[in-house]
């Protein structure tokens, strides 16, 4: 019995993987489909489809690394204030 639920088992992760494989490969060969077009002007417009999404992608990417890199706050006044104060409180005790 528990053999037999070995193999199930065993055997369900093996069907699955090659459908995870071919799933991660398809997504891979989708940006390699204008290679194959036939058609001269259909294949440079997939080529430009592939260029406008790829600037696109920098695009977003670049405004991320900006977004991720802007600089801390400046200090207000209140905080110079605020830091002054402290510093009075205590010298070395």
């Amino acid at each position: 019995m528990k053999f037999a639920a070995c193999f199930k088992l065993g055997l369900s992760l093996a069907l699955s993987f090659p459908l995870t494989m071919t799933a991660s490969v398809s997504a891979d060969a989708a940006a390699e489909q204008c290679r194959f077009v036939q058609d001269k002007a259909e294949r440079e417009a997939c080529y430009q489809r592939q260029e406008a999404a790829r600037a696109d992608r920098q695009k977003a990417q670049a405004a991320r690394e900006a977004e991720q890199s802007k600089p801390l706050e400046p200090m207000t006044s209140d905080d110079v204030t605020l830091a002054r104060a402290m510093r009075g409180i205590c010298r070395g005790c």
